[in-house]
């Protein structure tokens, strides 16, 4: 990974973490992801014309990458229902990186250097430790709930493979990423449809500005982690793009006025020592 592309996924993780804590909180975590896929999509619909229109081959790796999405949103649903999402959603995106890394060796066949193997299990380490904010058990987690986290992770994984893989398939990153969104846009639109109804319409039309704001912010992110997975190991970028959680903190203490604690220090020093392990591997 480069020194350019390193910088390049560590500004898109920040930008994940800003567009976090900017998103508008009256809304339930399915209609705020909602709404910010459907802001993606408006955006992505601005630079179509400038972009090519992807290539037979390059279609399975979006549709795949829509499904996945559409499959981690379900999921998403069905840990808010078996219990606390706060616990079961740092497990899938501690546990992401790691399928990620699995995956890729056998899917892409990019087998990560030692360094960056360690790299890798510090950040998803600190992750979980920053996600889970010290308070959480994992005895209390049913088995339930654990299944819906790590159903959650395998999607997260899936899509982060497919999209790596069809944006080097692609033209260019540019033009994958901009069909992408509109697909997925759909496909959360579909989705919510079939879980909230009609109703769900009106309260994100209220909202449709949060949504444009969040989306362009998000999409922007996830573009530059695409184009990176072009340049670099899909295990790695992957990885290096869960330093959002080191810059939500970051953001909370400064911003926020937040405590940090001892497990909060722990946790950035795993992270940070993650991202250490990865630019040197």
């Amino acid at each position: 990974m480069t020194l350019f592309v390193f910088f390049a996924v560590l500004a898109a993780a920040a930008m994940h973490a800003i567009w976090n804590a900017l998103v508008k909180v009256h809304l339930d975590r399915f209609l705020s992801i909602t709404l910010m896929t459907l802001g993606m999509g408006a955006a992505a619909l601005v630079v179509l014309p400038f972009v090519e229109v992807p290539r037979a081959e390059v279609w399975p790796y979006i549709i795949a990458s829509v499904i996945f999405h559409m499959g981690y949103r379900t999921f998403l649903i069905g840990a808010y229902r078996a219990g606390d999402f706060a616990q079961t959603y740092p497990l899938a995106r501690g546990t992401a990186p790691l399928l990620a890394a699995l995956g890729g060796m056998v899917v892409v066949k990019e087998v990560p250097a030692p360094l960056a193997i360690l790299g890798i299990l510090l950040l998803s380490a600190g992750t979980l430790v920053m996600s889970f904010r010290g308070g959480a058990h994992l005895e209390r987690l049913n088995l339930r709930a654990v299944g819906f986290a790590l159903g959650t992770s395998i999607f997260i994984a899936s899509y982060t493979l497919s999209d790596g893989s069809g944006a080097r398939l692609a033209a260019t990153a540019q033009s994958y990423a901009a069909w992408l969104f509109i697909c997925d846009a759909f496909g959360a639109l579909v989705l919510c449809l079939i879980f909230r109804g009609r109703q769900a319409l009106p309260v994100l039309a209220r909202d449709w500005k949060a949504g444009l704001f969040t989306g362009v912010l998000s999409g922007a992110a996830y573009w530059i982690v695409m184009w990176a997975m072009t340049k670099a190991p899909i295990a790695s970028v992957a990885s290096l793009r869960e330093t959002s959680i080191l810059f939500a903190m970051l953001i909370s203490v400064f911003a926020l006025g937040e405590k940090m604690t001892g497990w909060r220090g722990a946790a950035a020093l795993s992270i940070v020592a993650g991202v250490v392990a990865l630019r040197l591997g």
